[in-house]
């Protein structure tokens, strides 16, 4: 078979005229040096800060150290089978996660990857992890409430919508029991609440995984959780990832509460990343920088402006104390900070007041501002009944013979101290609180004793239920005290039927 001269020079022409140059540049690095989630790579030469990058065995790093020569990179996975002369190259995205409401009920790891078994996170949605703070013209000032349902925190420490408010104690003082009760507590509030566990043990995140999901508090909750066993880098992330994911819901003009427990562990894995970088250390061995760390992470919590869509994102950071040392490197940088504290103390939680809230250390920034109207009426002055118990109790030790005010005080303390007690994953309904806090700043409970005092309030809270629902549902609505005549008559019948029992 003969092929025509033409034919081979029209069939050349058409591939010249098809043909299509298509030149693919990588920045591609190679590995100096690698060991404990760090490696070192040179080549990189235009590679941005934060980065992700990409190593020949698919796991990935993010770009921290930007030298002249040389890159440092923190391994966002195992580090064991990568080598040194091993191939890095550039992805062009900044450290992003996934998000969107797809996310809400899971839990994920902070590169936004499923860890309950139930399938892949279906959304198409990312954001960086690290985004500017809104500034001072797209905020409003906090003015909406956040009910914590614990009657210590929306009575003396309240809590506002945008508001950062460290929680802060030793180990073993119930700082997670408070973000459990008040995550539980934000059921049928419009707000989404996200979980961040940082360094702590795979069971106990399971633990308050499960107790979410027996409240059915996991439906509008989403878990972020590095554990203990995870690299430091991904401790670091964390937050950041937690944060970015409660970002895109705000500016939807959704309402959002994030939780960072802990972050004295990421401030630890941070000094880890930091010295293994060879980043010279400061004070207590972290480097410079790590007041940097928390706030570009705090900054971020805002109540947007109306114009902006009037979201707000809550922050409520976790502090863990060293036999009640506020004034170490950590703490006192994040109490600089945030909006105020709500401080644990040992000695309380262990003689049996639980949450063991310290009254005098704990203030909230925000105030009356954050508290409906009612309780702000009923709570104004049992800051300073408990204080001055708390000064005439230690008095009270050395005398024997007290005169009747004195008495009457120790005694109106003593019931204050027992109101404000409450069981572990119990949060009260606002309405609810006001009304106790009516019944005690009334003197309603000053002829109830102090071992009746929780069960008078649990039968009252039924009682009203069953007899007086209006008057609950009239503080609840209208966010004022009800008629104070028809609630003293409220109380003064139930403690008829109290008193005979």
């Amino acid at each position: 078979m003969s092929i025509r001269a033409d034919e081979i020079s029209s069939l050349l022409k058409k591939q010249i005229e098809d043909y299509q140059s298509e030149i693919e540049v990588n920045d591609v690095g190679s590995v100096i040096r690698v060991g404990d989630g760090i490696a070192v790579a040179h080549g990189l030469e235009n590679v941005m800060a934060g980065e992700l990058l990409e190593f020949s065995n698919g796991v990935m790093g993010m770009a921290q150290n930007l030298e002249e020569n040389t890159v440092g990179i923190i391994i966002l996975g195992p580090f064991t089978e990568i080598r040194e002369g091993d191939e890095v190259r550039r992805t062009g995205r900044i450290m992003e996660v996934p998000v969107g409401e797809e996310l809400l009920g899971r839990v994920v790891n902070p590169l936004g990857q499923p860890l309950d078994g139930m399938g892949p996170v279906e959304t198409s949605r990312t954001r960086p992890i690290e985004s500017p703070a809104p500034g001072v013209m797209d905020r409003k000032s906090v003015h909406e409430p956040l009910q914590t349902g614990v009657k210590a925190i929306d009575a003396l420490i309240p809590i506002g919508r945008g508001q950062r408010e460290l929680v802060i104690g030793d180990r073993q003082t119930g700082k997670t029991a408070i973000a459990i009760d008040t995550i539980i507590n934000q059921k049928d509030q419009d707000m989404i609440c996200i979980y961040v566990a940082i360094g702590q043990k795979e069971s106990t995140v399971a633990g308050v995984v499960e107790t979410l999901r027996q409240h059915g508090a996991l439906d509008y909750t989403i878990v972020v959780t590095a554990s203990a066993s995870q690299p430091a880098p991904l401790l670091y992330l964390a937050p950041y990832a937690g944060v970015s994911m409660g970002e895109d819901f705000m500016y939807d003009g959704k309402h959002v509460l994030v939780i960072y427990d802990d972050l004295t562990k990421q401030a630890s894995a941070y000094r880890e990343l930091s010295l293994l970088l060879k980043r010279p250390p400061g004070r207590e061995a972290f480097p410079g920088d790590v007041f940097y760390v928390h706030s570009r992470l705090l900054e971020r919590a805002a109540k947007l402006s109306d114009d902006k869509g009037a979201g707000s994102l809550t922050a409520l950071p976790f502090i863990e104390t060293q036999a009640g040392d506020i004034s170490a490197y950590i703490p006192t940088n994040v109490i600089s900070i945030t909006d105020g504290q709500i401080f644990l103390q040992s000695n309380l939680f262990f003689s049996g007041v639980r949450p063991a809230i310290d009254a005098g250390l704990s203030v909230s920034r925000v105030g009356g501002s954050a508290q409906i109207k009612a309780m702000k009426k009923v709570a104004g002055t049992l800051r300073l009944d408990l204080a001055s118990y708390r000064e005439l109790e230690a008095f009270a030790q050395f005398g024997s013979d007290l005169d009747e005010a004195t008495q009457a005080k120790l005694n109106r303390g003593a019931r204050t101290v027992e109101v404000l007690k409450q069981g572990l994953h119990q949060p009260q309904d606002v309405e609810k609180q006001v009304f106790i806090l009516f019944a005690l700043t009334k003197g309603f409970l000053d002829d109830i004793d102090v071992d009746d005092i929780l069960r008078f309030e649990q039968e009252m809270h039924t009682f009203l239920e069953h007899n007086n629902n209006d008057l609950l549902k009239s503080i609840r609505e209208t966010g004022n005290l009800a008629d104070e005549d028809a609630m003293k008559n409220a109380i003064n019948e139930f403690k008829k039927s109290f008193q005979a029992n």
